[in-house]
């Protein structure tokens, strides 16, 4: 089949999953915090895991609100 005769198709286009996007970002910095240097203290990161979470569902919320 020649290119010129393929039926074009509708480019197919994703919305951005910001709590995926923001809790990998989340979950990859502190594997790396973890892997280099000392071990953090877990009363520290554990607090920082949370708010993190937080503030990620808090973005996707307001991207969720504002595409509507």
């Amino acid at each position: 089949m020649r290119p010129e005769s393929r039926p074009e198709r509708p480019r197919r286009v994703h919305r951005t999953d910001w709590m995926a996007l923001l809790c990998g970002l989340l979950f990859i910095g502190m594997g790396i915090r973890y892997l280099t240097g000392p071990d953090p203290d877990a009363v520290i990161m554990a607090p920082i895991l949370v708010g993190g979470l937080g503030f990620a569902a808090f973005v996707a919320i307001l991207a969720k609100a504002i595409r509507r």
